[in-house]
């Protein structure tokens, strides 16, 4: 069985007014303490108002739901301790414009004075989901046969709406903040590994990017493990969304590596068709139309949904995630988004209902 993990950054805020918080130092040094957890599972961010957890490598949805319970319980009790709480949003939908502390580490100061607004501006929280996959050269054509369910992905993932107190009229606002990066978004397609590797080079003899690590696209190789990594997720509200999105990536790549192996042909979209198609996600969620990859046409939101989840059936019916996915999605398509439970609650009940969503939320059993 393919194994695979996930990383999820959550945002410290305070338990009354929602605005974001800079303690993820005394979080983390409360952390330290919990026995439970190891060294490695909960880590500093970009800003010292968010923190990120990672869970160890699994085989089972149900391992994934345990770990991430067990992560987002853990450093939301170090967060109450140190008198904030953790939300699982996109964004920070009620911060301020006071910029906030940068974490002390070299990468991250040398950020902050290439683009400092940019930095300042990166009050935004993501899942990224990784699925064993050993070669290189196999990773790559894994990217390339992903790429056009990604928007897919954002439309469904969608928890980010709000950003500095007003409805930015997206679903996923932090799709648009991290595009902002030189090197963003929807990836190009790459012949094989040699040509990835040749124009990864290029980019960071040409100054473009510091590291590798500065490849912010929605899917890449990582470069710590053998793994293909899937960025294009808004960390999810609950935890239990955030396991239908494992599930549903790690089938994904499945279909993808099955595919690759047999030579079947998929879909080449240009690059500016697909980041339209991304936008077009970003802006709607599921409240309108989605691409679906296999045609490249405007179809309804639920239709291009139902269509990812009948591409990807065999490699779920293999692992036996098939009946939780089903009902996570279906779940999904009658509620709707996060993104529009955070705007259902602000204005039915304020920004008191929307914080307490968020911090009950975002650690529910």
């Amino acid at each position: 069985m393919t194994t695979f993990g996930v990383e999820e950054e959550y945002l410290l805020i305070d338990p009354h007014s929602g605005m974001p918080v800079p303690m993820a130092e005394e979080v983390r040094a409360s952390v330290g303490g919990q026995a439970a957890l190891s060294a490695h599972e909960v880590q500093a961010e970009l800003l010292q108002v968010q923190v990120e957890i990672a869970t160890p490598v699994c085989e089972t949805l149900d391992e994934v739901g345990g770990h991430l319970l067990r992560l987002r319980h853990a450093v939301g009790e170090a967060a109450e301790r140190a008198g904030c709480r953790i939300a699982a949003s996109g964004t920070a939908p009620l911060a301020g414009p006071v910029p906030f502390p940068v974490t002390d580490k070299p990468r991250y100061r040398a950020m902050c004075s290439d683009a400092p607004q940019l930095v300042d501006e990166q009050l935004i929280n993501g899942m990224h989901v990784h699925v064993a996959v050993a070669e290189r050269s196999t990773a790559i054509g894994v990217m390339n046969r992903l790429r056009p369910w990604l928007p897919v992905l954002v439309g469904m993932a969608g928890n980010s709406p709000l950003w500095f107190g007003h409805d930015t009229g997206f679903a996923s606002w932090r799709t648009l903040v991290f595009g902002r990066w030189p090197v963003s978004g929807q990836p190009p397609l790459f012949t094989d590994a040699v040509d990835y590797e040749r124009r990864v080079q290029a980019l960071l003899a040409g100054g473009l990017v510091r590291d590798r690590g500065q490849l912010y696209w929605q899917v890449r190789p990582s470069e710590r493990y053998p793994t293909i990594e899937v960025r294009a997720l808004d960390v999810q509200l609950r935890a239990e969304d955030a396991v239908m999105f494992a599930g549903i990536v790690r089938a994904l790549v499945a279909t993808a590596l099955r595919e690759e192996k047999a030579g079947t042909p998929f879909p080449t979209p240009t690059h500016e068709f697909l980041n339209a198609a991304t936008w077009q996600a970003a802006r709607y969620g599921l409240d309108d139309v989605l691409i679906d990859p296999l045609e490249g046409r405007r179809r309804l939101a639920g239709d291009v949904v139902c269509r990812l989840v009948e591409h990807i059936s065999p490699a779920l019916e293999e692992t036996g995630d098939d009946r939780q996915v089903a009902s996570l999605v279906h779940r999904l398509l009658t509620e709707g988004t996060p993104a529009a439970r955070q705007r259902r609650t602000l204005r039915e009940g304020g920004v008191p209902a929307l914080v307490d969503l968020l911090v009950t939320g975002t650690t529910a059993s």
